[in-house]
């Protein structure tokens, strides 16, 4: 979290407006989540309008005022039928720099508003999302939360799909523009505010990696955002909603990524929800005025974008057609209580599920409005991965969800990254019998999906070795002439380790090459990495503090690990330069069933003068550490001279530095006379 530190700003940061009408038991705490916040009080005010209560609301925020002086103003008005009018009394009094709305049912985590304010300030943004928590069986919405977002807009995000306004504005934001919540609307207020919010907003901040709002779900269901129910209420909303995009938002695909949510969330709820409960003569009405509402935002150039019930759903509400959308409603309702999912027929290359009324010559919907090729869910299993040699095995099962395993024509894919670069590579298609029994009832199996893939890296780029890149790995899955590209790797056996392994691989060049096989983040998709892109060989080489050997003082002793899953044998040395560049190997030796190795560098190989040494494997090396400064010389007797090694400090004082010379006995007697004189 980056942290909020209070500048000198008039008056508080955050203003807190709550709206409250019978809110008990709910609104303690409330109140108490907002006055615990980690900003601290002295930046926040919080100003709760009681709407006309009738139960112990208006006692409690009079002894909620009283625990927190200072920190809470109470206001009370005659009730007002909804929570338009006191957000708009509390946007009056405000003196914060940020408003935020909260309702009195729900609740703030702790840290909610100090990360949302570090947001807006860290990246300049107008509006905050925290992210929303669902209490009592309360759906919130999550499409926008998945990840961090610093700075968006309303464009090229999903922060549209929640125009709730428990969210963080900048004040000055929503009084350049006078932004109110209408109070003319019965349900749907919201929606006004908040969209003209993102639109005029600098930009859009969402903190998604902590529970910012906890929203609740009453035991009586008696939230505010709950009790109007019907459809005209719900058709007047969303005709203003409709007249507020096509007055702001000019025709094109800016438009039609916030009308998406309207012709699919707010059409599906009207049908679904209240449009059955109405009297027969309503029906008719509702279904024509919803017609004309939405006719300005849908076009045939959407399609592409909406799944196939709502691209049937519109085509039956365009055209009047009041049985077949109840009949569609129903439908809906119980394919979600069952766990068979619809069955598909698959003719010239598409797939086109059997809803209602699909291919009726008394209705004449069109195909397209069936066509679910493109919705079509893949499976996949790994059973195998691995890497032996220059070969890389592949194994397991793939298939289109519902689709009978004819005609199969998988091929593997390998894709650069950041290239796009591409190779198709075929597989062996195997038996996979009982395959989807434990899905669907059993309804739909796929005795053919498995396949079995071996690539030889070295000839793998059309008969030459695949060059250094991040290469996805992919399968196209082929079925009775559809094809689905997926992702492989997240889902896979037990066995097999999510964990990177690194092997240096001889045969794909001149030099030796490091590939990696590795699982995507947070994906968990196979990737593989040649040519240490993100995983560096180095990395995979650590040494311990050198020493000298107790039993042998000419032998210098360095222990490490090497964690590669490969490399060429006896490639692993120990090499030191002394004068002249003259070099002297020494092999490490390893140490049995383990990644550990041990260096002994005699000493007595070296000539006079300084030497540097360092771990080299194959074109790698890394500077051996250096004796610690304490370390004592060493000294050794051979071919009757009297020698020593003594370590010295290089340059950078990281790289392992001895000087090797023979002792000179006269120079050692004058020193020590000199000192004796001394």
């Amino acid at each position: 979290m980056t942290p909020w530190r209070k500048t000198t700003m008039l008056g508080p940061t955050v203003s807190v407006i709550v709206a409250a009408y019978n809110a008990m038991p709910y609104l303690t705490r409330c109140i108490t989540s907002v006055a615990e916040q980690t900003i601290g009080r002295d930046a926040l005010e919080v100003i709760a309008v009681d709407d006309g209560s009738t139960d112990g609301t208006a006692a409690e925020l009079e002894r909620l005022a009283k625990e927190y002086p200072g920190l809470l103003r109470v206001v009370r008005q005659e009730n007002s039928g909804g929570p338009a009018a006191p957000r708009n009394k509390g946007l009056d009094l405000a003196r914060g720099t940020y408003v935020f709305f909260l309702d009195a049912d729900d609740y703030l985590g702790p840290e909610a508003l100090e990360r949302m304010v570090a947001a807006a300030e860290g990246n300049g943004t107008d509006v905050v999302l925290g992210k929303m928590v669902g209490v009592g069986g309360r759906q919130a919405p999550t499409s926008m939360f998945r990840r961090n977002q610093p700075k968006t807009d309303v464009f090229s995000s999903r922060v549209y799909w929640t125009l709730s306004p428990m969210k963080l504005f900048r004040r000055e934001l929503v009084e350049r523009h006078g932004l109110r919540f209408p109070t003319d609307l019965a349900t749907g207020e919201d929606q006004p505010f908040v969209a003209a919010a993102y639109l005029h907003a600098s930009g859009i901040s969402v903190v998604a990696d902590y529970d910012c709002v906890f929203w609740v779900m009453r035991e009586d269901e008696n939230n505010l955002t709950r009790r109007t129910s019907g459809a005209e209420p719900r058709l007047r909303y969303l005709a203003r909603m409709v007249e507020f995009l096509v007055e702001n938002v000019p025709a094109g695909p800016n438009r039609d990524h916030l009308a998406l949510r309207y012709l699919t969330v707010e059409v599906r709820t009207l049908v679904r929800s209240h449009l059955p409960l109405e009297p027969r003569e309503s029906q008719h009405k509702t279904l024509a005025r919803l017609a004309e509402i939405i006719d300005p935002l849908w076009h045939e150039g959407m399609n592409d974008r909406l799944v196939a019930m709502a691209r049937l759903r519109l085509h039956l509400i365009r055209h009047r057609m009041l049985d077949e959308v109840l009949e569609l409603a129903r439908f809906e309702e119980e394919s979600e209580r069952s766990d068979v999912a619809t069955p598909v027929l698959v003719e010239g290359g598409r797939a086109y599920a059997r809803y209602p009324f699909f291919r009726d010559p008394a209705r004449a919907v069109p195909d397209a409005c069936y066509d679910v090729t493109d919705q079509l869910g893949t499976r996949h299993h790994v059973h195998r991965a691995e890497l032996r040699g220059t070969t890389l095995h592949l194994a397991g099962h793939a298939y289109l969800h519902r689709v009978e395993t004819r005609d199969v024509t998988t091929h593997l894919l390998l894709r650069e990254r950041n290239r796009g670069t591409e190779y198709r590579l075929p597989v062996t298609h195997t038996p996979t019998p009982h395959l989807g029994t434990d899905e669907d009832h059993g309804r739909y199996t796929y005795d053919h999906a498995g396949f079995d893939a071996t690539v030889d890296l070295a000839t793998a780029a059309n008969g030459t070795p695949l060059p250094d890149g991040l290469w996805d790995i992919s399968l196209t899955i082929g079925t009775q002439g559809i094809t689905r590209e997926v992702r492989i790797g997240s889902k896979r056996a037990e066995h097999l380790p999510g964990t990177p392994t690194t092997h240096l691989l001889t045969g794909l060049g001149d030099q030796p090459r490091a590939v990696t096989l590795y699982t995507t983040k947070p994906h968990g998709n196979y990737t593989l990495d040649i040519g240490e892109n993100k995983h560096p060989v180095r990395r995979h080489l650590t040494l311990d503090t050198p020493r000298w050997s107790a039993g042998e003082p000419t032998v210098l002793v360095i222990e490490g690990h090497n964690t590669l899953a490969t490399y060429p044998e006896n490639a692993l040395t120990a090499v030191l330069t002394g004068p002249d560049a003259t070099t002297v190997s020494f092999p490490a030796v390893p140490v049995a069933r383990t990644d550990a190795f041990a260096l002994h560098i005699d000493l007595r190989h070296l000539t006079p003068g300084l030497w540097r040494g360092e771990l080299r494997l194959g074109p790698w090396s890394v500077p051996l550490p250096p004796l610690p400064q304490d370390a004592p010389p060493t000294k050794w007797r051979h071919h009757g001279r009297h020698w020593y090694a003594k370590p010295e400090t290089n340059r950078n004082g990281k790289q392992l530095t001895v000087r090797i010379g023979r002792v000179q006995p006269v120079r050692g007697l004058l020193r020590r006379l000199k000192a004796l004189k001394g």
